[in-house]
């Protein structure tokens, strides 16, 4: 799967796995010693994260049911809560910096199916 925003049509996430089962979704992106861009993880029916065991920052991508993004988290440090957002739907996690600058709230997202 793969990330575009619609306004520009540029492609955010290249590479993009769906944490499906309870095991991909407890453990996500912890224990990794690094976050390549091909670790790139959406987490459906998810309004809240948190980076414990994690060792390297991360950025995160708040959406709602309508693919728009509510909130942005730049290079989320280790063992940190985020806030809960009542309206995202979905979650994407990021290496840290990898998300453009371009990309902003509000901004309106697809996730393309490869």
């Amino acid at each position: 799967m793969m990330i575009k925003d619609k306004k520009t049509n540029s492609v955010i996430v290249s590479e993009l796995k769906v944490a499906k089962t309870f095991s991909e979704r407890l453990f996500g992106l912890m224990f990794k010693k690094e976050i390549k861009n091909s670790d790139s993880l959406l987490f459906y029916n998810c309004r809240a994260i948190h980076t414990h065991f994690m060792c390297c920052e991360m950025d995160a991508l708040f959406l709602n049911k309508k693919n728009e993004v509510i909130a942005i988290i730049r290079k989320m440090k280790p063992w940190r809560f985020s806030k809960i957002y009542f309206k995202a739907d979905k979650v994407i996690e990021l290496s840290g910096g990898a998300l453009p600058l371009s990309t902003q709230v509000g901004d309106e997202l697809e996730i393309v199916d490869v």
